[in-house]
């Protein structure tokens, strides 16, 4: 069922996009549609949630909304943004229901949905509902085999296949997504197995934005993987999700993050995310070398309590900016 050496498609071409990440730890729905239809007003053309139960970041009692029925939710709601999960966890579902839900939700989207699948990571759930969180070498293999299962389900079928954790026998998914070619975006940046997979199954592959050094080292790996598979690592669309404080200012901005350093500390996990504390100008200026490596795709983290200045700031002034780059 491998068909990675096949894959030509440009999935969305060369365009620039912008979307907002935005997460699902809301203590009410009301919240999260606030988000999503303010991001489409501002024209962005992509919004995401992401598949945790119990994300450790909104500690052991946090609110957190099920991602995939609060993502059919947000698509009825909205109507030409891009919806998406960032990322499906691997350990949650088996891959065929994966597979129906995102067929159905691209109903709902009337075909919007980009389905995202990655290897799992730290959750409290596992611990709190006692589900099992296998070693990484297997949902490494987990994720190899959920990718065939999906893509297979999603072309209607019948599909057989075999592996040492999922199986199907004569399976049919109907209906099948609207879209000819569901978008698989696979997260993740591992260069000896994460890269590898993203390179036989994704057609879109996303990470933190991390450092312009570390982003190109990736991108090397990724074409290696690419040429080892037989494909052109051009048919991968490059996607980085990272964080922002903007204001019209730098001062601003800094004093921002100062409230942010009081309210969550310096030892946050969220600190790796960000990228810029400045103005629009300098976030520009961040993004430029991400754009020369080939990303396309620019989403914006915006977990709550959502930061309103950065979201419209980048919407208005940083977006059109990385639009007008030339494409190749």
């Amino acid at each position: 069922m491998r068909t990675a050496g096949r894959l030509t498609m440009r999935i969305h071409g060369d365009a620039v996009r912008v979307g907002v990440h935005s997460g699902q730890q809301y203590p009410a729905f009301a919240e999260a549609l606030e988000l999503w239809q303010t991001a489409e007003e501002l024209g962005y053309d992509w919004v995401s949630l992401f598949d945790h139960f119990r994300p450790p970041m909104g500690g052991p009692a946090g609110p957190c909304f099920e991602g995939m029925s609060l993502l059919a939710a947000l698509a009825a709601r909205t109507s030409r943004i891009r919806c998406a999960v960032l990322v499906s966890a691997v350990t949650w579902r088996h891959p065929a229901l994966a597979a129906a839900t995102a067929a159905t939700i691209d109903h709902v989207s009337d075909g919007r949905l980009e389905f995202g699948m990655g290897a799992a990571g730290a959750d409290l759930a596992y611990d709190q509902y006692g589900i099992d969180f296998p070693g990484a070498g297997t949902r490494l293999d987990m994720l190899d085999e959920a990718c065939q299962v999906l893509r297979a389900l999603w072309t209607g079928g019948p599909a057989t296949f075999a592996g040492k954790h999922f199986r199907l026998a004569d399976a049919h998914l109907a209906p099948r997504p609207l879209q000819r070619r569901l978008p698989l975006v696979i997260g993740g940046e591992g260069e000896r197995r994460m890269l590898r997979i993203v390179a036989e199954h994704a057609d879109i592959w996303n990470t933190l934005a991390g450092t312009p050094d570390t982003y190109r080292r990736k991108v090397r790996k990724l074409a290696e993987h690419a040429a080892a598979v037989g494909r052109d690592p051009g048919t991968v669309r490059q996607s980085v999700t990272f964080r922002a404080i903007l204001a019209e200012d730098e001062r601003q901005a800094l004093e921002r993050k100062e409230r942010l350093l009081e309210r969550v500390g310096p030892d946050s996990p969220v600190w790796p995310e960000y990228l810029v504390f400045g103005t629009p100008e300098q976030c520009v200026q961040r993004l430029r070398p991400y754009l020369e490596l080939g990303v396309r795709d620019f989403l914006l983290g915006a977990r709550p309590p959502v930061d309103w200045q950065t979201l419209e700031l980048f919407a208005r002034h940083v977006a059109p900016a990385l639009r007008a780059h030339p494409a190749g």
